[in-house]
């Protein structure tokens, strides 16, 4: 529609700027742009594990609309999950399929799916 619209421009992705370049600019990003209204109902704790490049643990706690983010791994976890750094940064940024990614066991979950999905739920894409 835009290259119909403008014939004589040349067509550029932009992107947000929200995409963390490094694991603890990760954890950094998450309480800037957590949305709240999409953890109605959330109780849950996450347990991230870092290795490769970056080796970094942190644990998330979803509760009553609130985002905490902890150094460490804290309290006992509904979900964790274990990857690679370099990886996970590169599936933040949709340059790494996450299905692959688990099947190829660059990324391991201990825990229900679905709080991985509800995870996701909570930042924008």
């Amino acid at each position: 529609m835009l290259k119909k619209r403008y014939p004589n421009k040349q067509l550029k992705t932009v992107f947000n700027g929200l995409r963390p370049d490094t694991i603890a600019n990760f954890f950094k990003s998450m309480p800037i742009v957590f949305q709240p209204g999409r953890s109605e109902g959330m109780n849950t704790v996450y347990h991230f594990k870092f290795d490769g490049s970056e080796k970094y643990e942190g644990t998330v706690i979803i509760k009553d609309k609130k985002l905490i983010v902890q150094e460490g791994l804290n309290g006992s976890a509904d979900i964790t999950i274990t990857a690679d750094s370099r990886i996970w940064l590169d599936f933040l940024a949709k340059e790494k399929n996450l299905l692959v990614a688990l099947v190829t066991r660059k990324i391991k979950i201990k825990g229900s799916p679905k709080l991985m999905q509800d995870f996701a739920n909570c930042f924008p894409s």
